[in-house]
Formats: C-alpha cells, sequence, structure tokens
C-alpha cells in the first residue's frame, strides 16, 4: 500500500528499492517521530497526527522517485504537500522556520540510517533523488510558512460576482417568466428552477462568508459529529452520478472520525465538481478515502491536463484565478477551492494538490481524524 499524492494504487510496479522503502515506512517514522520529539523543542507538545502531518504522503513521493521507470522525479514533482506541510506548521503550530528546516534534516537522516540498518543498498541515482527530495521539500516548506506569517490576505469580490452570476440571470429569467405565465403547472415547475438557483446562491455566499471570516483570522465554526466518512462519499456519489452519469470510483476504507459532516460534503461535492469540470470527458473521476497515523486522507482524482506549476497556489485564492481557465472555455476556479483549504485548516489539516500529465490531477483533503484536536489553533493572519 501506498499514501503517495497520485493515488498510486499498484505499488508493485516501483523498484525494488522503492517497494523497500514502503515497507520500512513504519521503522522511518517510529525514528524520526522519536528524534523530533526530543531534538526540536517546538514539537514536544504537539499530537501525532498534527505532527505527522502530510510527511506519510511525501515520503512515498520520495520512494516512487526511485524508481526510473515511474513517472516522478522528485517526492514536489507536480504536488504541493510540502507546501502544505510549511503552511499547517505555520498556521497551528508554534514553530520557527529553524525547526521546520530542522525536522526535515532530521528526516534525511532517519531515512538513510533506517535504509543502512536494514541493508537497502542505494545507488548514486537513487541517493541523489532522497536528497533532491528532501532539499526541494525544505524549499517549499519554507516559503509556504513564509508566506502565512507574512499575513497574506486574500480578496473576494471579483469571485463572488463572477460565480454569483449565473444562478442569479437564471433566477430573475425564472421570475420574469413567471410573471408571464397563467399555468399553475407551469408556474410552480419555473418556481422550483428559480428556487434551486436561490439556493446555490446561498451555498456559495455560506461558503464565502465562512472563508473570509477563516481568513479574517478566525476558524470556521464546526458542528463536530462522529460519523464514517463512507457514508458521506456514498451520498456525494449518488448525487454525482444522477447529475453527470455512472463515471464516479470509489476506493474506500471505513475511516470514523469527528468532523464537521456538512462542511466536508459541501468539501467533497467541490472537489468532485472541480474534477468533472476540469477533466477529460469520459474519464472516471475516482474518490478515495484512507487512514495513515490518525489522519484521514480524502482524496478526489481525475484524468487530463494539469495544472500549471505557476497557477497551483492561485486555484486556492480568491483574487489570483488560475489563467488557463479565464482564458478557456471553463470559466473560474469559483470559490470552492479556497472554501476547501478553509475547512481542512479549520480542522487542522490542509488540502494537497498532485498534477501532472502523465498521472492526472487528486486533490488530497489530509486532516485529522479527531477534527477538535486543535480548537484554538492560530489561522492565517495570527502571529506565531
Amino acid at each position: 500500500m501506498t499514501f503517495a499524492s497520485d493515488q498510486n494504487q499498484a505499488p508493485s510496479t516501483l523498484s525494488a528499492n522503492a517497494r523497500r522503502m514502503l515497507e520500512l515506512r513504519g521503522q522511518v517514522f517510529a525514528t524520526w517521530l522519536q528524534r523530533v520529539k526530543e531534538g526540536i523543542a517546538e514539537a514536544r507538545n504537539v499530537e501525532l497526527p498534527i505532527l505527522i502531518d502530510t510527511m506519510p504522503v511525501f515520503y512515498d513521493n520520495i520512494a516512487e522517485s526511485l524508481s526510473p521507470d515511474y513517472p516522478r522525479t522528485s517526492a514536489v514533482d507536480g504536488t504541493t504537500v510540502a507546501a502544505e506541510h510549511g503552511g499547517e506548521r505555520a498556521r497551528i503550530t508554534a514553530y520557527t522556520q529553524t525547526a521546520l528546516i530542522e525536522e526535515y534534516q532530521l528526516f534525511r537522516a532517519t531515512i538513510f540510517d533506517v535504509l543502512h540498518r536494514e541493508n537497502v543498498s542505494l545507488d548514486f541515482n537513487e541517493t541523489h533523488a532522497i536528497n533532491s527530495s528532501i532539499d526541494s521539500g525544505i524549499q517549499e516548506a519554507v516559503e509556504a510558512f513564509s508566506l502565512v506569517h507574512s499575513g497574506f490576505r486574500e480578496r473576494f469580490a471579483a469571485a463572488l460576482t463572477h460565480d454569483l452570476r449565473g444562478p442569479l440571470a437564471a433566477t430573475m429569467t425564472a421570475l420574469e417568466l413567471i410573471a408571464l405565465l397563467d399555468d399553475p403547472a407551469r408556474i410552480r415547475a419555473v418556481a422550483a428552477k428559480a428556487l434551486s438557483s436561490t439556493r446555490r446562491m446561498a451555498d456559495m455566499v455560506d461558503e464565502l462568508l465562512h472563508t473570509m471570516k477563516f481568513h479574517s483570522g478566525e476558524r470556521i465554526e464546526l458542528g463536530l459529529s462522529r460519523f464514517d466518512m463512507r457514508e458521506v462519499v456514498a451520498e456525494v456519489q449518488a448525487e454525482a452520478a444522477a447529475a453527470w452519469g455512472p463515471r464516479f470510483e470509489v476506493d474506500a476504507r471505513p475511516v470514523t472520525g469527528y468532523w464537521d459532516r456538512a462542511a466536508l460534503k459541501r468539501t467533497l461535492e467541490n472537489l468532485v465538481s472541480n474534477a468533472v469540470k476540469y477533466g477529460s470527458e469520459g474519464t472516471p473521476v475516482t474518490i478515495k478515502v484512507d487512514e495513515v497515523y490518525g489522519r484521514l486522507l480524502l482524496s478526489v482524482h481525475n484524468e487530463g491536463a494539469p495544472i500549471p506549476p505557476d497557477e497551483q497556489e492561485c486555484i486556492f485564492q480568491m483574487y489570483r484565478r488560475a489563467e488557463s481557465a479565464i482564458s478557456g472555455d471553463k470559466q473560474g476556479w469559483g470559490i470552492g477551492l479556497p472554501y476547501v483549504r478553509a475547512v481542512a485548516e479549520s480542522h487542522g489539516g490542509s488540502i494537497g494538490l498532485d498534477t501532472s500529465h502523465e498521472r492526472g490531477t487528486t486533490f488530497v483533503v489530509d486532516i485529522p481524524v479527531d477534527g477538535g484536536l486543535y480548537p484554538n489553533a492560530p489561522t492565517l493572519s495570527q502571529p506565531a
């Protein structure tokens, strides 16, 4: 089994040393966690699911990069997993940049120590792949860490105007038509469409308000309850199939935790909607549910053109729309993805992205199974 960010379903396609590295994951993390707790003061009071963060995904990406025939050159190739780690460290821990760099250095040393202890012999290219992945991971994590602590703000008015225009126009058209109709049956049918558009606008406004609240320094108020994530996935899959046909595949382990059910359902709906909108027509959309070290991994994968590197961050920001979305036939990324990020971070986690021509595009919600571990965690605008 692999937790790699591209939803790799066939680790048997990896090289022998890559598969061996996956087998040794448990030993690596047991050693690394002990070293981090002992050596980094800022980590000593951090709960395990928060401390482990996105590192298992990053580790499995490193393993993939060891395989010459696998389409991944490093652990950060086409993915934001390292940047998300740096962002989480800034938002919900007392880490400094020095502590962040030090834990990556401990991670590097631990990997090599465990592989050496288990008699795993690495050639030059494999050693270079590990070092290059960790060096790049440090760079991206520190950049994200700095971005959060710079008090980076997002503006939402342009996105709101764009995304409300469609359902607002539909509502106005329906009301104008009702004024001209005499047939009660037709009036009811048109009114139902107007009501549906109005509800859609209300949902979008709620998402916007929650996201604005989060980025003004407050967390989204979560209504935590205990449920199995598979239940939410089944609901979203059924609704998506009714809207777009039977192209949705589910690979879901039972993962029960404490989260805001409505917020996570809306999050998954947004990710599925984006997968349909930007994925290649007729190709499957895969929803995967997994658990690792007390964290939920909820991912949505689609085939199609990758998101360009210089747009991978801006799709989560309201005022920096992806240029390809603006210029293409499919307009804008909407307020959905910034909302997804706000929900994930309010649960003490993050939303990651993995995208390339060969691997397709995967969004990964990576949050603690207990979404209430850090109810008073600092958010974007609060200093460390």
